[in-house]
């Protein structure tokens, strides 16, 4: 696929920087002292429970889940990331597949879930609600699913991100990555309003329990002071909790 198709802008870019990403966002701040803690801490316990990571990366949260005692399934639309996932978790309790999120999740039985988690990964998926709606094929009545993704209001503000658009339309947007060594990875994402997401969600049946606008960890104060004050100041990101609706009796 080339770079202008919208099923391959994840592809495209973490093809480029994988074995970095794999080595660097273990520790990054905005990861391990930001969003990581957060979705995390909507997850909860899921000792027990069989887990889909969607968009899994190179399996740092999958090795987690894992070894809090979940089962895991990982799925990534990059093959580079589905190796690194593999030689992560190897001897954990964690299978994973290439996958695009965008597309009908094909090697998935129904109902077989009893929790997913998503992060920063519906960044890269230009319309939302047939994801959503897989997401509820796959996972159990009752079931839990968590996800990160850019602030949409953060995103607008900046003239990078927003371009020429008002807040409410969903427009598509690049930008070269720094923290990641170089040469720098260009990587493009898709930016909406709050409205679309939450909606798209409960459309396919998911119930929001509750949203974080997270603060960085105190002790990123240390690591990057310059950062620390600006993630204190105003959100990058958003996580969020939702349960598939349970049957009508």
């Amino acid at each position: 696929m080339s770079s202008s198709d919208p099923a391959s802008i994840g592809r495209t870019a973490y093809a480029s920087f994988a074995e970095r990403y794999a080595e660097i966002a273990v520790t990054k701040p905005h990861n391990a002292l930001y969003e990581r803690p957060a979705t995390r801490a909507l997850l909860g316990d899921t000792a027990g429970l069989q887990v889909l990571d969607a968009g899994c990366g190179p399996g740092i949260n999958s090795a987690w889940l894992a070894g809090q005692g979940a089962t895991v399934h990982g799925i990534d639309v990059t093959p580079e990331m589905i190796v690194l996932a593999r030689k992560r978790c190897e001897g954990l309790a964690a299978t994973f597949d290439v996958q695009d999120l965008g597309e009908t999740f094909a090697t998935l039985t129904d109902n077989r879930f009893d929790a997913i988690v998503s992060a920063l990964a519906l960044d890269y998926v230009e319309d939302l609600g047939p994801t959503f709606r897989e997401f509820a094929r796959v996972a159990q009545p009752g079931a839990m699913l968590v996800w990160s993704m850019g602030h949409p209001m953060r995103d607008w503000m900046d003239e990078r991100t927003r371009r020429n658009s008002t807040y409410f339309e969903t427009t598509r947007f690049g930008m070269y990555w720094s923290g990641f060594g170089e040469p720098k990875p260009y990587v493009e994402s898709y930016r909406r309003p709050l409205a679309s997401i939450l909606n798209a969600a409960a459309e396919a049946g998911w119930q929001i329990e509750r949203m974080v606008e997270p603060l960085p960890l105190p002790e990123m104060k240390a690591v990057d002071r310059r950062l620390y004050d600006e993630l204190s100041q105003a959100p990058a990101f958003m996580c969020v909790r939702a349960r598939l609706a349970q049957p009508a009796r």
